[in-house]
């Protein structure tokens, strides 16, 4: 199999990792890139040569998670226009498909159980790209969840009883969603259903704020969003470093056992660590498996390497909800991505474009 130099640098890394995890105390897991704070690889500001450009960065708090970018640039105000530009992007797209009153998602799932609703070519044509996941991953990946999901609060540790649960499940069902391209009309065949968009809008919207920044000719740039990154080219002659933690750590101590090089590319991961609650022993978490409207438990990360953001992040979720095998299988079949994933009990899994020969 031929591997491009990316997949090269990650697959040396990978043996890498292998050695490190062997050496470590038992107990002592690898696990999440990238959870809620960038753990990319970060110069300090000040030891930047001005005369050739410097690093620019912004955090902000958008979309219930955190959104940062860093980018290279030879002009003050330019680069300052271009992360002010990527912000006010981020805020549309959390306006646009958030849980507001005014979201155009939220219309949709006040109307579309009694009628076919009108809705912007942007957002018609996102979710025909998340049913495409669906599709291939037999349901795995589905919107409709959020006849499930909504009624968990991880904030407050609410789960819905056994009779409400088993009631939500017939409203979940990608078949459900009736697309009309021509008209750009959406319908839901079941009153009950609601969708989410959560699993695919970070991804989407990283993308676009890659998109604007290359018009504007940089050339040097990360955005992140929570769990989904992308770069434009590397750091200036150096890949971008991006770091995988333990997934049962805690975010403020956690150290960075596997650190993965990465330029030009994307990089998504979906963990049982980011909204969750225990009962009894069990976690529950917001990635809800729609076969059974529980959470999935097979594996506690999944990180997705491919060009794009949009379809990195649906894939990390279609892996974690599907498990090891089926995950796994299905990423091996789509040859532009890699994998790497940790299972319940801490054991690390690449597939094939990432393995030992």
């Amino acid at each position: 199999m031929l591997l491009t130099f990316s997949r090269l640098i990650v697959l040396l890394c990978a043996f890498f990792a292998e050695y490190c995890y062997a050496q470590k105390p038992a107990g002592d897991l690898y696990g999440e890139q990238l959870i809620h704070e960038p753990a990319y690889e970060r110069e300090p500001i000040e030891k930047q040569p001005l005369p050739g450009g410097r690093w620019y960065r912004d955090t902000q708090a958008i979309m219930g998670t955190e959104v940062s970018i860093e980018l290279w640039h030879k002009n003050t105000v330019h680069a300052e226009q271009a992360i002010k530009a990527v912000m006010a992007e981020m805020r549309r797209i959390d306006g646009w498909l958030g849980y507001g009153r005014t979201s155009e998602v939220t219309h949709l799932n006040q109307l579309a159980g009694s009628q076919a609703v009108k809705v912007t070519s942007e957002l018609f044509q996102l979710i025909k790209r998340a049913i495409y996941y669906s599709e291939i991953s037999d349901g795995a990946f589905d919107i409709t969840f959020a006849g499930a999901g909504k009624h968990y609060d991880y904030r407050l540790g609410v789960l819905p009883n056994e009779t409400t649960l088993v009631a939500s499940l017939a409203a979940i069902n990608y078949r459900h969603l009736q697309l009309n391209e021509a008209l750009l009309t959406i319908g839901y065949a079941h009153p009950g259903v609601n969708i989410d968009l959560g699993g695919i809008a970070k991804g989407y919207a990283v993308d676009n704020a890659i998109a604007m920044l290359k018009q504007r000719g940089i050339t040097s740039a990360i955005v992140s969003a929570g769990g989904d990154s992308r770069m434009i080219g590397d750091k200036q002659g150096k890949p971008w470093i991006v770091g995988i933690r333990s997934p049962r750590a805690a975010a403020a101590t956690a150290q960075v056992p596997i650190a993965i090089p990465l330029s030009d590319t994307a990089i998504s991961t979906s963990g049982d660590y980011e909204r969750y609650f225990e009962r009894d022993g069990v976690r529950y978490h917001h990635i809800i498996n729609p076969k059974t409207g529980d959470s999935a438990r097979q594996l506690q990360s999944v990180s997705i390497i491919g060009d794009k953001a949009i379809d990195t992040d649906a894939l990390s979720t279609t892996v974690f909800v599907l498990g090891l095998e089926k995950g796994m299988a299905l990423i091996n079949q789509l040859k532009e991505y890699d994998a790497v994933a940790i299972d319940a009990k801490g054991n690390i899994f690449y597939s094939d474009g990432l393995a030992k020969p």
